[in-house]
């Protein structure tokens, strides 16, 4: 039975997206409000942060009191791709190291519009190369969140493709690998899901792609080969519009080889992990994927 709290979040959230829906706002302010709602979660305790450049690619290793440098996670953010940065997902990523036992390394990919395709895909190759100079490759563990959580997938296609070492494992939080949003799951929830509109999702994959083709595999990881991938890990809500998209990953990655542990939580919303200090079902969900992770990297 899901907690007091997530129905709660539930209302906070359906009425911070209408409220921000009335006011058209621009895509600088939707920044900003993004930015200020994620930044106001809690970090865990002794929190200690690192900025450098990986390959040109600002990055923020992220260590907490009870983390070591036994493993590394290489985060990437959410955030469709046109919002989201370090400062907003520090925390999720101290939550997961945490979690896990390790550190996290937070990429700071640029962003669209700005940076359109393949910009965020070209910086966490980058910043993945600088990583596997430092870190054997059976110690990193991908994870990413919505976009982030695409992006990853991408990444380990581009890798697989191009013959340079994988990661030992990848957990992504409600993955966007469909930027064509053609699952059954935007109609089923629709007014269900308080965070994710179809029509606003579309947007932001134009202003990603440009003139690119929203099925080439790079950009909507469903489209393409799966096969070689290392173990993954993904979570969902069902009260998430990308519910289905997630469902068919999972099945798709079996097929193709891959070895999958799909953990849908029931009521949970889109990327519920982000509310780590304040909701029961977050801090639940990010330990049981650290503990793959942990799993993985043979702590």
């Amino acid at each position: 039975m899901p907690s007091l709290q997530s129905y709660w979040l539930k209302y906070q959230v359906r009425r911070r997206e209408e409220k921000t829906r009335d006011l058209g706002l621009t895509l600088e302010n939707k920044r900003k409000q993004f930015e200020d709602l994620a930044t106001r979660v809690k970090p865990p305790a002794g929190m200690f942060l690192v900025s450098v450049m990986a390959n040109g690619v600002p990055c923020e290793w992220v260590k907490t009191a009870k983390g070591t440098d036994a493993h590394t996670i290489f985060f990437l953010h959410g955030g469709s791709y046109t919002r989201g940065s370090i400062p907003s997902h520090r925390s999720l990523a101290a939550r997961l190291a945490e979690a896990s036992g390790g550190r996290a390394l937070v990429v700071g990919y640029r962003l669209a519009p700005e940076a359109p395709y393949p910009a965020a895909l070209d910086d966490a190759m980058r910043a993945y190369a600088w990583l596997l100079k430092r870190v054997p490759r059976q110690k990193i563990l991908f994870a990413g969140d919505s976009a982030g959580g695409g992006l990853a997938l991408a990444v380990m296609l581009k890798l697989r493709d191009e013959k340079t070492p994988l990661p030992a494992a990848a957990v992504l939080l409600c993955p966007w690998v469909d930027l064509e949003c053609t699952g059954a799951s935007y109609t089923a929830l629709f007014g269900q899901d308080p965070v994710l509109r179809k029509e606003e999702l579309l947007e932001s994959a134009g202003l990603y792609l440009q003139q690119g083709n929203p099925r080439d595999p790079l950009v909507s990881p469903l489209c393409g080969n799966l096969k070689g991938l290392p173990p993954l890990f993904i979570q969902l809500g069902t009260l998430d519009s990308l519910l289905d998209e997630g469902q068919q990953l999972a099945a798709k990655a079996r097929e193709a080889g891959v070895k999958v542990e799909l953990d849908v939580w029931e009521d949970m919303i889109h990327v519920w992990h982000l509310f780590g200090d304040r909701l029961p079902e977050a801090g639940k969900a990010i330990r049981k994927a650290g503990a793959f992770i942990s799993q993985q990297a043979g702590v």
